[in-house]
């Protein structure tokens, strides 16, 4: 049995660690291609190498650095800054919940450590390989060894990025390139009818309030989204009650 204070050595020898490495592969090349644009776009932005550096290995969310690099840049208040990006990491909130079946018996430091690591794209390979809400010896591993490609190949692009910066022309358009490559990320993440539907409704809030100033357009969408969730919860239950109580 693996635990959570076992040696490095029998962790990455555990087949769940291969296992959870080979199903991040197969998504690791949009990743990386995001976190390529991030690199580029703070060091573009005039934050310099070392910021970039730091905030690449502490910010470990590609949308919280984009959404702030703006406002920093413009001057912003703090709060503004802060705002944002708790506003974009709100998800996080709900996987936590998810997550926490899982975790809630480990120690204080390695759910720490957890949460640094935990993104979206390995919070929806470990739920679909861990259907049950409960801890099991394998699961430690498994999180690990995506975790091994998905924070790898993010590091590794986005410090590339941040190193060519300089010798990339702007006319490759890898603003558009890092786009594609969110989407692509996204669309795995929208799984049934509920979620494409409050996608489309952020979506669509996001182009009404693009006029709005530092970039609060995302905020609108963001709420837009949470409330069209809150609204298919509660009509949803009573869909499904609906046909039973006719028959």
């Amino acid at each position: 049995m693996v635990n959570p204070d076992a040696r490095p050595g029998s962790l990455w020898q555990h087949p769940e660690f291969r296992r959870g490495a080979r199903e991040m592969v197969g998504i690791a090349l949009g990743i990386s291609a995001w976190g390529l644009v991030a690199g580029v776009a703070m060091v573009k932005s005039g934050l310099g190498v070392t910021l970039s550096v730091v905030m690449s290995l502490v910010v470990f969310s590609g949308t919280s650095q984009l959404a702030s690099l703006p406002l920093i840049i413009s001057g912003a208040p703090m709060w503004v800054v802060w705002a944002t990006a708790l506003c974009v990491n709100l998800r996080f909130v709900v996987f936590s919940l998810h997550w926490r079946p899982f975790w809630v018996h480990l120690p204080l430091r390695r759910r720490v450590l957890v949460a640094y690591f935990c993104a979206d794209l390995n919070y929806v390979t470990f739920l679909r390989r861990f259907r049950e809400p409960r801890p099991a010896p394998e699961q430690w591993p498994y999180f690990w060894g995506g975790m091994a490609v998905n924070w790898g190949s993010w590091q590794t692009s986005s410090l590339l990025g941040i190193a060519l910066a300089h010798q990339l022309p702007v006319e490759w358009g890898l603003g558009f390139a890092g786009t594609m490559a969110l989407l692509a990320m996204t669309y795995t993440l929208v799984s049934d009818r509920a979620t494409w539907l409050a996608a489309a409704v952020a979506a669509c809030a996001a182009v009404a309030a693009y006029a709005l100033p530092l970039r609060l357009n995302i905020v609108v969408a963001i709420a837009a989204a949470v409330a069209m969730g809150v609204v298919i919860d509660h009509v949803r239950p009573r869909l499904k009650a609906a046909p039973k109580e006719a028959a």
